[in-house]
């Protein structure tokens, strides 16, 4: 039996389908060791543009090229075989014209994501239409854009007057009927988040919007607690990591120094004749 036929990950249309009938658990990976632990677990798996933060320590999202990014993706890919993978477009790389967004999301493919993640509002919706017109599945992000970081003057919640929800309503839709498998909506008024849910026919993810989103994403670091003491307030920490990995190299480093490691077990023998 081929290895393709062993394998069963899950694909886009079987996201889009979870509308309605169940909840869509999602986190971020950017290397095969997380990839692999969480991969059975989760429905998708994206590689973020926040990979700039926490795994380059840079202070927000912009500066991360889609060749990190590409070979992020490879590397996750390598490391699961169940979550449908979603790799982000990173600023800069699709923006610019249609081609460009193409020539981007191809290049993405080609290291093996299964769809691309695109922020921005009905704006950007022609850009979705044309690459799923073109066999690449969207999922579409918009309220609070990391991207628009600069325009937004910080990371601010999103529609919360009535204004701007019916602005963030009017881009959730503008992708749906652009093409777009799903939606993610960051930082929206729970009101929001329950209401384009209610109103749109494909998924919504959220992140720090609804319980009643048709999914959850979160950034892997954040609810594991390795990304310090700063983290957004819709995050859940389910673990802290951080303590962990502080009280067992502070054991190795103290076992070293004693002259405890290594053990006669973890030495190799020479063999006599």
């Amino acid at each position: 039996m081929s290895s393709h036929a062993e394998i069963k990950r899950v694909t886009v249309p079987q996201l889009r389908a979870c509308k309605g009938q169940r909840k869509i658990a999602a986190l971020t990976a950017h290397n095969v060791s997380t990839a692999r632990i969480i991969d059975e677990y989760l429905d998708f798996i994206l590689i973020g543009d926040s990979t700039a933060m926490v795994a380059y320590g840079l202070p927000n999202t912009l500066s991360i090229t889609l060749e990190q990014i590409a070979q992020h993706t490879a590397a996750v890919v390598r490391g699961t075989r169940h979550a449908c993978v979603v790799a982000d477009m990173p600023f800069g790389s699709y923006q610019e014209s249609l081609e460009q967004a193409f020539k981007s999301a191809a290049y993405l493919v080609s290291h093996g994501a299964d769809a691309v993640k695109l922020e921005g509002g009905a704006v950007m919706a022609p850009t979705t239409e044309f690459l799923v017109a073109r066999g690449i599945p969207v999922l579409a992000h918009v309220g609070l854009m990391p991207q628009y970081v600069n325009t937004m003057g910080g990371y601010l919640a999103q529609g919360k007057t009535p204004d701007a929800a019916a602005r963030i309503l009017a881009d959730a839709k503008a992708h749906e009927q652009a093409g777009a498998f799903g939606v993610v909506l960051e930082g929206v008024a729970e009101a929001l988040g329950t209401e384009i849910t209610k109103e749109l026919s494909i998924p919504t993810i959220g992140i720090g919007a609804s319980v009643s989103c048709d999914g959850q994403i979160l950034v892997t670091e954040d609810m594991l607690g390795l990304s310090g003491e700063r983290v957004p307030k819709f995050v859940k920490r389910y673990a802290n990591l951080e303590e962990s990995m502080r009280n067992a190299v502070q054991r190795y480093a103290d076992e070293v120094r004693a002259s405890k490691f290594p053990e006669p077990q973890h030495c190799f023998a020479v063999k006599r004749d």
